[in-house]
């Protein structure tokens, strides 16, 4: 490890000794045991040691490395079992089902650390020069086999960190603009950002495990996108290094020079380079922050109102709202003394049912504010009035403060399902809001029909997540109950079920995960065969030599699952 870049765990999300623990949680164990038939209470087996992972060797050269460490020093290039193990994966279910079965297919050869933005311009040429893979790694949450070289791969893979890469440069106080580099965790970044007053506003679920980076070469979205936009918006300009050269964009609030080059950055996941440092939008930190908790009658009242919320005048910074489902789910997990556990407390579900409400049917929504306390009011009062007209019943600014305090703990509840034989997985999409009730009804019942055809329990909610002038993004999370050594093709078939509904159903393949390899199956159903033509041009233009990251986006077969097999 290097001193100052923080690394995950090798067989899961996070930092060791942080897990999620269920037994402060009363209602937790009851509700996986109604929904997937799961005893989360019983013993479980602890995770293998490292030390009974059989770690393919590395195949960095004596000259590779020579060069490696003449550009970066001796210190910064890693080649040790752990590191590789950790940048050979991201954090997905197929990612965590392989490592933890130490099946660890083709890792990184070396693990670099550079430090400048001239150190990086040196290694890709030299890595280049030795016809190797450059892979940049981020974070490492990458959730879709973006991190990875192909299993075939025989030339020598760099993995590229760049967590020595993480200052705040410059800030334009006039302009309301950043310049940052890439390598930058999330809460790292925010807290330079803060102790000079501003903030960019941008939390993703991954915000303490993903960078600055990350999020430009995934085309990220945040929980408070509705205010201050997708990662798209916020990054104006920035700095990236290609073979032999390196591309500098200026923070321009707009242009109309050709083509957007920012925009075919922007997603790009590697392919065309390594992002470096990026100029983004910031804001000063708002006087008021507050999240109010409302309830509707069924999911759908919930979708009609944050619609109207988007359309109105209340320029609320997030408008979330969960189907019945992850409702429940939401309520299981809270602490027996907790506001969020109170939600389910006998005196407003009697309100409920005074209201002729369905308690298997109502949704809870969380609607964030910020501004001077003067707008705050305002915009409360704009949503408040649209709740009622849907037919919805406030609740109070507290669960929304647990939510706020405990939004960045959810990924650890999928190590601790898998644990237990439940592999849980995320999928997202966004459509029109002509097909928002459409998607989220078809690809809930597709994903059961799935279920029933293979004889497996399992389960699938979700919740509108960002919202547009035009539509919105839903969120879906399923969990399938199978331990068995064919997991993974379980998987598979839930996996492809819902994708393959988003396509039939006006969606995209994904709002803001990315391609990698488990999404390019279907990206001629989603942008055309003409549309993959260009980004392969794009590719083969910029990286004639395939050494940027090669087989993500373009659909090239394995790892990554196939629209019309049940075969991993």
């Amino acid at each position: 490890m290097i001193d100052g870049v923080k690394q995950q765990k090798w067989w899961g999300w996070g930092e060791e000794g942080k897990a999620y623990h269920h037994e402060d949680k009363p209602k937790f164990a009851p509700f996986v045991k109604k929904m997937v038939g799961v005893d989360i209470t019983a013993p479980v087996a602890p995770v293998p040691p490292f030390s009974s992972l059989d770690v393919p060797a590395s195949r960095l050269s004596d000259a590779l490395r020579a060069d490696l460490e003449s550009v970066l020093g001796a210190g910064f290039v890693q080649t040790d079992d752990e590191t590789r193990v950790v940048h050979g994966f991201g954090k997905g279910v197929r990612d965590l089902l392989r490592v933890r079965a130490g099946r660890l297919s083709r890792l990184p050869d070396v693990v670099v650390y550079p430090g400048t933005q001239q150190e990086v311009e040196r290694l890709v040429d030299a890595v280049v020069a030795a016809d190797g893979v450059l892979i940049p790694f981020g974070g490492g949450s990458n959730i879709v086999a973006a991190l990875e070289a192909k299993p075939d791969e025989h030339r020598q893979v760099v993995s590229v960190n760049l967590g020595r890469m993480n200052k705040v440069l410059e800030i334009d106080e006039m302009s309301g603009l950043a310049h940052i580099e890439a390598g930058v965790f999330g809460p790292d970044m925010e807290d330079q950002l803060r102790a000079r007053g501003w903030t960019m506003g941008h939390h993703p679920d991954s915000f303490v495990w993903s960078t600055l980076g990350g999020w430009i070469a995934t085309r990220s979205s945040g929980m408070q996108s509705d205010k201050y936009g997708d990662i798209a918006d916020i990054c104006r300009g920035l700095t990236m290094v290609m073979p032999g050269r390196v591309l500098t964009l200026r923070p321009l609030p707009s242009t109309s020079s050709g083509p957007s080059v920012r925009e075919m950055v922007l997603g790009s996941e590697g392919r065309l380079g390594i992002i470096t440092s990026a100029w983004v939008n910031v804001h000063r930190i708002p006087e008021v922050r507050e999240i109010q908790a409302y309830f509707f009658p069924t999911y759908e009242d919930g979708l009609k109102a944050c619609q109207e919320i988007v359309e109105s005048d209340a320029a609320v910074m997030m408008a979330r709202v969960s189907d019945a489902i992850e409702t429940q789910y939401i309520m299981a997990n809270g602490k027996k003394s907790s506001r969020l556990g109170s939600l389910s407390s006998k005196a407003i579900q009697k309100i409920m049912l005074q209201k002729g409400w369905d308690l298997d049917k109502i949704a809870m929504s969380f609607v964030g504010f910020e501004g001077s306390p003067t707008h705050v009011r305002y915009e409360k009062g704009l949503v408040s009035k649209i709740v009622r007209r849907h037919g919805g019943m406030g609740v109070g600014k507290g669960p929304g403060s647990l939510y706020d305090q405990k939004k960045y703990d959810t990924p650890y509840i999928r190590d601790f399902m898998l644990d237990r034989g439940l592999v849980a997985d995320v999928s997202e999409t966004s459509t029109p809001w002509a097909y928002a009730e459409q998607i989220h009804t078809n690809t809930v019942a597709a994903f059961q029909r799935a279920m029933d055809e293979i004889g497996v329990r399992g389960v699938v909610f979700c919740h509108l997540s960002h919202s547009y002038h035009s539509g919105a993004c839903q969120y879906f999370t399923f969990a399938i109950a199978d331990s068995s050594p064919d997991a993974e093709k379980t998987y598979d078939h839930a996996k492809r079920v819902i994708q393959q509904s988003f396509m039939d159903n006006h969606g995209t393949v994904s709002h803001h995960h990315g391609v990698g390899e488990e999404h390019s199956p279907w990206m001629d159903q989603d942008i055309s065969p003409a549309g993959v033509f260009i980004q392969q041009a794009l590719f083969d233009g910029v990286d004639p030599g395939r050494n940027l990251n090669p087989g993500k986006i373009i659909h090239e077969g394995a790892p990554g699952i196939s629209t019309n097999s049940t075969e991993a």
